[in-house]
């Protein structure tokens, strides 16, 4: 009769388990030495990543993006304002990051997580300075009326690299936006037409848009994170890796591989120009990944 060794397997587990969470960074560097990670990637591989468009019906535009476990949720609702006197023919995005406790036992019920609107700030800066919106198209009547894009992005898992997904869910939902049709009533003001509403308001006025619009978005923006541990460069690091190491650089490019934005929150400063670079070339590695995923699932939903 054959012997197994279940038990003798169960215990080293545990072992293993048990060192993983008394030495962390110990367990870590054992992996670093070979160049693997505990998961089994390779320092440099992102996660397998996922986008689903249209998550939301009853958002304007909305998308679910995953990396790994990290999961986000983006649904834009678009609302008719008067313009502001700087700006009279272009209209405006607001973009609002949640971590709800669903995402994180770290995260406390009546107690906002802090870095919520540090990501969003972030999210804003970076789709306004990559130029990927104009937001002339947002224009409805020059003076009058402009489209107010509310962009709201909710966290339902966070394990790591939380704004390279928010980031990638945000311009998911731009892609799958659709903008309103809208018309002016008899007072002059504008009317969103519901589609349930069988062209009766365009009857009364000439529709400003006669059908649905899509954003024509350029130079898209993409980020990598990459967590720096002496000599190595792990790309999108888990919430563990982020827990134990210090040093993070977000890297953003955009479509055509220009540089948007470099963000590196605290930690020890970065001496290495050539670990910025090579931080670089992994990005841009992952900006072709994610430039295909993107386009799978915009084909997807036309076909659907």
């Amino acid at each position: 009769m054959a012997v197994t060794s279940g038990p003798n397997d169960l215990s080293s587990e545990m072992e293993v388990d048990a060192f993983r969470r008394l030495f962390p960074l110990r367990f870590h560097e054992r992996h670093l030495l070979e160049s693997l990670r505990p998961d089994g990637r390779p320092l440099g591989r992102a996660r397998d990543t996922t986008l689903m468009l249209g998550a939301v019906a009853s958002a304007n535009g909305s998308a679910m993006a995953k990396i790994g476990s990290t999961t986000m949720l983006a649904a834009i609702k678009m609302e008719v304002m008067t313009p502001t006197a700087e700006a009279p023919d272009e209209g405006c995005i607001a973009i609002e990051f949640h971590m709800p406790p669903i995402c994180s036992p770290l995260v406390r019920p009546g107690r906002p997580a802090e870095v919520a609107p540090v990501i969003s700030k972030q999210l804003s800066d970076t789709i306004l300075s990559s130029g990927m919106i104009d937001l002339k198209e947002l224009c409805l009547v020059g003076g009058k009326a402009a489209w107010m894009a509310y962009l709201d992005i909710y966290c339902l898992d966070a394990d790591g690299a939380l704004f390279d997904a928010a980031l990638l869910s945000a311009v998911a939902a731009f892609s799958h936006l659709q903008i309103p049709v809208v018309s002016l009533n008899d007072d002059g003001r504008i009317v969103i037409i519901s589609e349930d509403n069988n062209g009766g308001a365009m009857k009364e006025k000439e529709p400003v848009n006669k059908e649905k619009i899509k954003l024509k978005l350029k130079s898209v923006p993409f980020s990598l994170t990459c967590v720096l541990h002496k000599k190595y460069i792990l790309a999108d690091p888990t919430s563990e890796e982020e827990s134990i190491m210090e040093t993070f650089l977000t890297v953003v490019l955009d479509s055509s591989f220009q540089l948007v934005s470099l963000n590196k929150p605290g930690g020890p400063g970065l001496t290495n120009s050539s670990a910025i670079q090579d931080c670089v070339t992994l990005t841009r590695q992952r900006v072709k990944e994610l430039q295909k995923i993107l386009n799978e699932a915009i084909s997807d939903m036309e076909v659907d």
